[in-house]
């Protein structure tokens, strides 16, 4: 069983449209009109209103962990539109991905040229939205908080030529409504043992001296370490035997305007013999990613709700798969989405005490960029 405090979510009888209880697993199935869903039973039958989309994902990704069924899964940053799907059932027109486990892709030239051009927000509104947050942080209410922004962009390419162009090791393309190409670890479990990787720290690699200057920038060091923390005690909730196992390494991202160096650390934990049966749990006690959100995460995911000037949606949520024996997942970020005003890049960082206000405007924008595949 998968241990410490989680609240593990106990089915009950659900009173069906055609009378008496039943019980049902669910699955549930996007539709192409916008961002709304049905949840359609296996069995075919409606589900009463009783039905709550975040139950019913773990309770699936529970059962299939335990029928050892590869499934794909994607969840939104508030935990109410979650998706989980049989690998066998996913259709390549409507939905690509692309993991270190598993892909239902195949390489497709697409141009090499792809050029983004931002209109991000005014520094003007930044700085009330940057200000609202430090007032947080100087009350208490929050140690960390990741503040990001909704960027109008126009683009040479649609979203599935991005997808295929695009250099990460996470990608995403989900129903043309938004494309992921992210370079970050959510989770990954493999043989018993749970990893996650939290990346916090970004640096123009141009910048002289970059990899020193972003390790020893103190409010980097800061927020860097609240989310390790912060994740170290996330995992301690579902695993025993956690340490830090690499500290503050850094990797170097291509992009189209250049190179970026992010920094990134990894935590480990040894799950329960059991873990396949839990992976809903576990995966959802994580949640939301504290990389994104901040510390502490529920007043945080507050102070977010009230200051940022948009929904995120599935940006900063997680999506990752589970081909029968191990899971890999990651967080949504680097993220385009499609909608009736045209696409939208989404993106952001992590607010502190010690922040610089044109700092973290600058990053970003920094992080407004394709990661290309160079060989196009």
């Amino acid at each position: 069983m998968v241990n410490k405090d989680i609240d593990y979510y106990q089915p009950s009888p659900l009173k069906s449209a055609f009378g008496g209880d039943s019980l049902f697993i669910i699955l549930f199935i996007p539709i192409t009109a916008g961002n709304n869903y049905f949840c359609t039973a296996i069995n075919q039958r409606m589900l009463t209103n009783e039905t709550n989309p975040r139950q019913a994902a773990i309770q699936t990704m529970n059962r299939y962990g335990k029928e050892l069924r590869p499934f794909l899964f994607i969840v939104d940053f508030l935990e109410q539109k979650p998706v989980v799907i049989p690998l066998e059932e996913v259709e390549r027109d409507t939905i690509l991905y692309q993991t270190p486990l598993s892909a239902n892709c195949v390489a497709k030239n697409t141009p090499s040229d792809i050029h983004i051009e931002p209109y991000p927000l005014s520094k003007v509104d930044y700085v009330r939205q940057f200000e609202a947050v430090v007032h947080e942080i100087r009350r208490g209410n929050s140690f960390v908080t990741n503040l990001t922004c909704a960027t109008p962009i126009v683009c040479n390419a649609n979203l599935r030529d991005i997808f295929h162009a695009s250099a990460a090791k996470y990608k995403l393309w989900y129903h043309d409504e938004f494309v992921c190409f992210s370079p970050e670890t959510f989770v990954r479990i493999e043989d018993g043992e749970i990893i996650t990787c939290p990346m916090k720290g970004t640096i123009d690699a141009a910048f002289p001296d970059a990899a020193q200057t972003i390790l020893n920038n103190e409010k980097e060091k800061a927020e860097h370490n609240c989310v390790v923390d912060l994740l170290r005690n996330d995992i301690s909730r579902v695993a025993d035997q956690v340490e830090v196992t690499r500290y503050r390494y850094i990797d170097e991202i291509q992009t189209e305007k250049g190179s970026l160096l992010q920094v990134s650390s990894e935590i480990r934990g040894q799950l329960a013999d059991d873990y396949h049966e839990h992976l809903g749990d576990t995966i959802f006690s994580m949640l939301p990613a504290g990389s994104i959100t901040g510390a502490p995460k529920v007043k945080t995911t507050e102070i977010i709700r009230r200051t940022e000037s948009y929904e995120r949606g599935y940006y900063t949520g997680v999506f990752g798969l589970f081909d029968g024996r191990s899971l890999d997942s990651s967080v949504m970020i680097r993220f385009i989405e499609n909608t009736h005003k045209g696409l939208i890049y989404k993106s952001g960082g992590g607010i502190t005490a010690k922040s610089n206000m044109d700092d973290e405007y600058n990053e970003m924008i920094e992080k407004i960029y394709v990661p290309l595949i160079r060989e196009y």
